[in-house]
């Protein structure tokens, strides 16, 4: 074989062993995002219902919700002190009478960076009646870097970085972007997951300043939809089928849901998992592992466990 030959076949072999290890790091990357991106229609937690925003037009009223939902034992938000990428501090006591969104989001997320452009809008539409925070979660990132971006993409609202205690207040941040909806008295009445319409802000902020709309508004009970440490108040779960069980049975099975960590490595217990990611096959086995040993356990024991 001619050295040109020799030569050019171990210059292939080792551009394609450079293009394998970029594939290989690109798509650990793009892993890492798509486990915590969500898709553009997701599954709202509304009490449990999925959110209905038929439709890509670019027309609000096109992608309007049918129906708002509002928690009824809404908790205040966590109270925080942090300064901003631009150094100016933003405290919880500052934000009373205003309607406030807290977005976590992160330059690397795509949906992300789609929604960035909605928030900028919305900042724009309702001025001082509306404060939205975006907490960036980029961990490898410095404020420099964020500060750059969000620079470029002419954010038009403050950017704090998650990392230094805004992340931990909130806690419980399970996709990205995540929006924490807080009413003008400081009580957070609903949670976005995932990339929602615009318009969906829109009625929902229109709404909480007591503004007239056409949608009805409906309430529901926090059991782990906004803030998973209400999940210990939970009467059901997605996709747990409780039927079989005895009252006192059930309060057991519950109990164990909302003590036992599930292992897919959420660090989650099995009913914080179940209501945070419904489609975790594991948090779905152990779950129903839960009820058939509880279905198995004589009804007076049962009913001393839950003493």
């Amino acid at each position: 074989m001619k050295k040109t030959h020799i030569f050019a076949i171990a210059l292939l072999a080792v551009l394609g062993s450079l293009a394998t290890g970029l594939a290989t790091k690109y798509a650990l990357r793009v892993t890492a995002a798509s486990r915590l991106a969500v898709p553009r229609k997701p599954v709202s937690l509304h009490a449990g219902r999925q959110q209905d925003s038929s439709g890509d037009s670019d027309d609000d009223s096109d992608e309007a919700p049918k129906v708002i939902r509002f928690a009824n034992n809404a908790g205040p938000i966590p109270p925080f002190l942090v300064n901003d990428l631009e150094g100016r501090a933003i405290s919880t006591a500052e934000l009373r009478g205003k309607v406030v969104i807290v977005s976590f989001w992160a330059t690397w997320c795509p949906p992300c960076r789609e929604e960035i452009p909605e928030m900028i809008e919305l900042a724009n539409r309702y001025g001082d009646k509306l404060q939205i925070i975006g907490v960036s979660e980029d961990d490898d990132a410095s404020p420099e870097e964020v500060r750059e971006f969000a620079a470029n993409e002419k954010i038009n609202y403050p950017i704090v970085m998650g990392r230094y205690g805004i992340s931990s207040e909130f806690g419980e941040v399970p996709a990205l972007p995540t929006s924490f909806l807080v009413d003008t008295t400081g009580k957070v009445v609903q949670k976005h997951v995932g990339l929602y319409p615009i318009a969906v802000y829109d009625a929902e902020i229109r709404a909480l300043l007591g503004e007239h709309i056409d949608i009805p508004i409906e309430t529901f009970a926090d059991e782990g939809q906004i803030f998973l440490k209400n999940a210990a108040n939970a009467t059901s779960l997605p996709g747990v089928d409780f039927k079989g069980l005895t009252a006192a049975q059930k309060r057991v099975a519950l109990k164990r849901m909302n003590t036992e960590i599930c292992m897919c490595g959420c660090k989650m217990t099995l009913a914080q998992c179940r209501i945070n990611d419904p489609s975790c096959s594991t948090s779905q086995k152990l779950a129903a592992q839960v009820v058939r040993q509880v279905a198995g356990s004589h009804p007076a024991a049962a009913a001393s466990a839950v003493r």
